[in-house]
């Protein structure tokens, strides 16, 4: 039998997040480093807050899938912020709750729409003994309009997630009985910003987080200018580039370059880059600065006319290297395209990235609602000039819209892509409106990372330095990453908290440099001291991208895994470290070279949780072989110590990301050795792969807490 639950909360105002630099945050007055930590709100309590004092239910029911729970909606009276609670049975209850913290405020109810399995995250938190929280973060964020001007930020960054958090344990009290649930909450990318600014600006509400794929002060919007220069320049030459780094390559990625391209590919690897995820370089497009932009135009306007006009800025000493890239034509409006007509003609309207979304798969989805009738591009009166069109914008010069500018995400023929605009804006669009589209503030951008030189513990930006320490070129106002960071987290990372942490980062990850988390450590250990071991621990995935859907994994079967797993078991370590006082295993050991995260070639010297596979073919990372010969594989799957058992070996012989599952691997086995010979009957380069996956308690049928690793050898068959 239920329970009715009821409770009590106030209006809060919207502001901020890692995509707009507007949450709260002056841009005249912010200073260009971190602010000392005296200057930060600290230990937030929602217990005391009169905005979250008349918390209310307007849903209680039990619900069949993905498992059994009991679910409860609701929110706050007079605010934006919303909730549900995902409980499971009692005699599944463990006393914990896990918090999903999303990338910027969004919507309380994603959980049940993801599909069952190893990504279900309430099927997962009642698998652990938990029951699951998520929030709208404060209320749904428009990305084409900026944030509130004079709102509080740190209603979105950590406050509205906290309230929720706190109340969620009267509500589960109501329910179970028994003492003060633990929490711990978990985010990812802007939610790992996000994630970290909770437990470091509140008290008594998390016991411990883990935040995932992170980045540091500085990465906004840096880490995606720099990849945005090298992926203009070293177009034609990522194929020679993505071979010279695949197992078998001569590891030489410079061979053939022009100096140019030598220049923009050393630089972008020093800020650290992985040079084995250029893979994904047809696809992967600009990311989060699809939305980052607008808020870099407002707060450093001047910049996109100095980088034309001002010695030190590459498009006043070096204008040729933008002749054949730079695109100001004058055109006009044909007519504005709705996303229903968009879809009609395979048009991929996503502004972060090239995957064709709108392609022959999925072009009979036809948008609904809002979302059919919404324009999403226009279709100019002239074809503009082809060029290497990243983004950019458009300026109307006539119209309800004159001297408005609305950001461009692509071109395709006669036809100009929006980018993240306001709608409201963009529906004013008509047919003879005069326009011009013009790609100038996107190519400034490429450099823009040079030109906000941080302090000396930023180490990727020594080669904007000179011998001395002073920057090499000319430096803007402010900094804009601390600007972003606060508007997202309430603060800047500190590495001061409460309780304990555990960090997950990727290896190959292509939009959170993965020195980034070292970075983050690096303040922990100088906050900690000796007692860092005690409170903190940073995991590494080898082969793992940024993502954290399914989406992601699919993008290269045969180089990429899931890094699900590995935060899975971190949530399971954390709350066994705070309840019982279990140590989870040691932090993943690396080295840093130049921008680049090196790590150990054996388990038992990685450390950290997850597996290591090694795998040769004949021998070596690379066979010659004739159509019709054999060659004899040998492999190793190891997990680290303390980390568990491996549970199961997967071969992909023809590189296709086709994987074929081995034999039952024995219980207990902590190491596994492998011998295969294989034939190949036709010509071609194979990439073979050998999947290995470990699991903590050797449980081989469960879907959560896997921990996938790979490796790859090439065959080439004459």
């Amino acid at each position: 039998m239920m329970m009715p639950i009821s409770g009590k909360g106030c209006r809060i105002a919207i502001a901020g997040c890692a995509l707009s630099v507007l949450g709260g945050a002056s841009l005249h007055t912010a200073a260009v480093a971190d602010a000392p930590a005296a200057a930060v709100p600290r230990l937030y309590t929602p217990d005391t807050d009169p905005l979250f004092s008349q918390p209310y239910i307007d849903i209680d029911e039990w619900r069949g899938t993905p498992v059994r729970h009991r679910y409860v909606h609701g929110g706050f009276k007079g605010t934006d912020t919303r909730f549900s609670f995902y409980f499971p049975a009692k005699a599944q209850y463990q006393g914990r709750f896990f918090q999903h913290i999303t990338p910027i405020p969004d919507n309380e109810n994603f959980a049940p729409k993801m599909p069952v399995g190893e990504y279900n995250k309430i099927g997962f938190s009642i698998d652990s003994g938990a029951y699951f929280v998520e929030t709208n973060g404060g209320g749904h964020l428009d990305l084409g309009k900026s944030g509130a001007p004079g709102g509080d930020s740190s209603i979105t960054a950590y406050k509205a997630n906290a309230a929720v958090a706190a109340y969620s344990r009267i509500v589960a009290l109501k329910i179970y009985g028994g003492k003060r649930p633990y929490g711990y909450a978990y985010g990812g990318s802007g939610g790992g910003y996000r994630t970290i600014g909770s437990i470091e600006n509140t008290h008594g509400v998390w016991d411990g987080v883990v935040p995932y794929v992170i980045g540091s002060t500085m990465a906004i919007p840096n880490m995606f200018t720099v990849r945005m220069q090298a992926m203009r320049i070293l177009k034609d030459k990522f194929p020679q580039i993505i071979d010279a780094v695949e197992p078998g390559g001569s590891g030489n990625p410079y061979a053939g370059l022009t100096r140019e391209e030598s220049d923009a590919l050393r630089e972008v690897t020093r800020m650290g880059f992985p040079p084995q995820s250029w893979f994904g370089y047809k696809s992967m497009g600009v990311h989060g600065f699809a939305a980052l932009y607008g808020g870099v135009l407002m707060a450093d306007p001047g910049y996109f006319k100095d980088f034309w006009i001002k010695p030190g800025y590459l498009g006043h000493d070096h204008p040729v290297r933008f002749e054949k890239a730079r695109m100001q034509f004058e055109t006009g409006v044909a007519s504005p395209i709705t996303g229903l007509e968009a879809a009609k003609l395979g048009l991929n309207t996503d502004a972060s990235t090239e995957v064709n979304r709108g392609g022959v798969d999925n072009a009979f989805k036809a948008p609904q609602g809002a979302a059919a009738t919404r324009i999403v591009a226009v279709r100019l009166t002239g074809s503009p000039p082809k060029v290497d069109f990243v983004g950019g914008d458009l300026f109307i010069h006539s119209g309800k819209l004159a001297g408005q500018r609305l950001t461009l995400a692509r071109i395709v023929g006669d036809i100009a892509v929006f980018g993240v605009v306001d709608d409201s804006l963009v529906a004013q669009l008509a047919a003879g409106d005069k326009v011009s589209v013009d790609n100038s503030n996107f190519l400034a951008m490429e450099s823009y990372h040079r030109h906000q030189v941080p302090s000396a513990d930023f180490k990727v930006w020594d080669q904007f330095r000179t011998a001395d320490g002073k920057p090499v070129y000319p430096q803007r106002p402010m900094l804009l990453g601390p600007l972003f960071v606060r508007a997202t987290a309430g603060s800047l990372q500190t590495g001061k908290f409460e309780g304990k942490m555990i960090v997950v980062a990727s290896l190959w990850d292509r939009e959170a440099m993965p020195w980034q988390a070292d970075w983050y450590r690096r303040r922990v250990e100088a906050n900690l001291g000796t007692q860092a071991d005690q409170h903190f621990r940073l995991y590494y995935t080898d082969h793992a991208l940024h993502g954290d859907e399914m989406e992601q994994e699919k993008e290269s079967p045969n180089r990429i895994v899931t890094y699900q797993g590995m935060l899975q078991q971190a949530l399971r370590d954390l709350s066994a470290w705070v309840e019982k006082g279990i140590v989870p295993p040691a932090s993943t050991q690396y080295r840093t070279d130049d921008g680049q995260l090196v790590v150990p070639p054996t388990a038992t010297k990685r450390l950290g949780i997850q597996p290591v596979v090694t795998l040769a073919v004949d021998g070596a990372r690379r066979a010659d072989i004739l159509s019709g010969q054999a060659v004899t594989f040998t492999a190793k799957i190891e997990s680290p110590p303390g980390s568990g058992f491996v549970v199961g070996a997967s071969w992909d012989f023809d590189g296709n990301g086709q994987f074929k599952v081995g034999p039952p691997v024995a219980k207990g086995v902590r190491s596994l050795s492998l011998k295969v010979t294989h034939l190949f009957t036709k010509s071609g380069t194979y990439f073979v792969a050998l999947k290995g996956v470990s699991q903590r308690q050797g449980n081989a049928t469960t879907p959560y807490a896997r921990l996938y690793n790979l490796d790859r050898v090439r065959v080439v068959v004459k």
